[in-house]
């Protein structure tokens, strides 16, 4: 991998709350994404967030992973860069950085740009930028790095309406995952 992470650890939100609520249980996402990283062993799924009875924010996410791992490990957090550049309307985004690293997945030829975000953000993501992954080893927390991920023309909503619809989506999700879904009926129209 690019960053050189020892491993990624999956964190389904249980409650997420800057969204309506999902068509699914927590359980059931849990039980999906168990099942599309059950064959990578590099990847870990965290279900806590799942369990818990608050909605789930990142910076809450990172507190219970900082305590976990103590205070000197590196901690990276895998964002796209949508997400990123809505990072300020989060709740307590300013205190990621205390907490984790960011490392932030761009389309190939499509860098982050400091110009195209938000003025705090982009005052952040200027003093705390590195080009380097390497320095993600080097401290615990506080840099933002970016990343070429090639995109794949799939985005949850198409696969919802493809589900809801009745129409296969084969490829475009694990064989297992579809299987989960197809068993529980998940995402039919009413």
């Amino acid at each position: 991998m690019h960053l050189g992470l020892a491993g990624v650890r999956w964190i389904p939100a249980g409650q997420p709350p800057h969204r309506g609520r999902p068509q699914v249980t927590a359980a059931q996402r849990l039980a999906m994404v168990l099942r599309s990283t059950a064959e990578n062993p590099l990847f870990s799924v965290d279900p806590v967030e799942v369990e818990a009875s608050a909605p789930s924010f990142t910076v809450h996410t990172l507190e219970r992973l900082r305590a976990e791992l103590g205070e000197q490990r590196s901690l990276v957090l895998l964002v796209g860069a949508d997400a990123f550049a809505g990072l300020a309307a989060w709740h307590r985004w300013r205190d990621l950085f205390a907490l984790a690293h960011l490392a932030v997945a761009h389309r190939p030829g499509f860098p982050i740009a400091g110009s195209s975000l938000p003025a705090e953000l982009a005052e952040e993501f200027q003093h705390r930028r590195s080009d380097d992954p390497a320095v993600l080893r080097q401290a615990p927390a506080g840099r933002i790095t970016s990343f070429a991920m090639t995109q794949l023309a799939i985005s949850a909503t198409q696969v919802r309406k493809l589900l809801a619809n009745g129409l296969s989506v084969r490829y475009l999700l694990s064989d297992s995952v579809i299987e989960y879904i197809h068993c529980h009926q998940l995402y039919r129209n009413q």
